[in-house]
């Protein structure tokens, strides 16, 4: 554990966390996570990011597979998957800090083709590995630049590579890798995926997306299934459920408005796949979520 980096990511947060505990660095894709208990079930289909968790600890679950995520591990994620998270253990003394940095593929790509890399392991896209002392020191860095603001815009990029090469190096490279092998299939569903998460609330016919990766679509269809584990139907209504879940609880609209904002045309249908995805009914689910938040401020004033 490198406690210098533990100080500062603890100094930044305390400092510019919002009320959902989150900091966002002056560095585009980075940010500081801060929570002082255990929280509820985060549902998120994640982007391609590295996290080093550095006090408390957290569950990720992806598909069947439940990873015990505690200080001193880094997670990976290589490509847009479905996945659930829970913070397990924190408190107002000792309370969960991590860093997050979402990953450069382009970056990434050409780091790996300058390194001569060994050829890219095959396996799961999330996985966690002890952070490696090079990667924590170069984050202790990036942390450290963004307390010199002068030199922050000239520093930034040159530490951002740093931290891609020493994911490249370290304990995550094999799956690095394989995320920055250039023509792969996970690039080529990495576009198709950029096309849903700009259109997700439209009509989007496989044959557009197959072509946005440059693949038949029979080809698209199974690659699509192997890197994200979902159909791009199913994976286009997780986008939207996920997307009216925060709409009913930070802005305060109705199921009914919700279910419209993103896509649906029939309320009973939106309601029956939100039940199925999230265990209960919007506006009950919804409900438990605000009850809970309303108890956490309370406990914590």
């Amino acid at each position: 554990m490198n406690v210098q980096l533990l100080h500062a990511v603890r100094r930044f947060a305390e400092s510019n966390a919002d009320e959902d505990g989150i900091a966002r660095a002056p560095i585009p894709g980075l940010s500081v996570v801060r929570a002082t208990r255990p929280s509820g079930l985060d549902y998120a289909i994640s982007r391609p990011l590295v996290c080093l968790l550095l006090q408390g600890s957290k569950r990720v679950t992806t598909g069947s597979s439940a990873l015990a995520f505690n200080a001193g591990d880094s997670l990976l994620i290589t490509a847009d998957v479905p996945t659930i998270s829970q913070i397990t253990h924190a408190n107002v003394s000792a309370p969960y800090l991590s860093l997050i940095l979402d990953v450069d593929v382009r970056l990434t790509t050409d780091l790996a083709m300058s390194m001569k890399a060994a050829p890219p392991a095959s396996g799961a896209h999330v996985r966690i590995e002890r952070t490696d002392e090079e990667l924590a020191g170069a984050a202790l860095r990036l942390m450290r630049l963004i307390e010199r603001p002068g030199a922050l815009p000239i520093l930034k990029t040159q530490l951002l590579r740093e931290m891609h090469y020493w994911l490249l190096a370290g304990r995550h490279g094999p799956a690095m890798r394989k995320l920055g092998l250039p023509g792969g299939h996970l690039q080529r569903v990495a576009r198709a995926v950029a096309v849903l998460r700009a259109e997700y609330t439209s009509p989007l016919p496989v044959e557009r997306l197959a072509a946005a990766a440059d693949m038949s679509p029979s080809s698209f269809y199974q690659h699509f299934r192997e890197v994200t584990s979902l159909s791009p139907l199913q994976f286009q209504k997780q986008l939207r459920l996920i997307e009216a879940r925060r709409l009913m609880m930070t802005d305060g609209i109705s199921a009914r408005s919700a279910a419209f904002a993103v896509g649906y045309e029939s309320v009973p249908q939106f309601t029956r796949e939100y039940h199925r995805k999230f265990g209960r009914p919007p506006v009950q689910d919804v409900s438990n979520l605000k009850r809970a938040a309303d108890a956490a401020a309370g406990a914590g004033t």
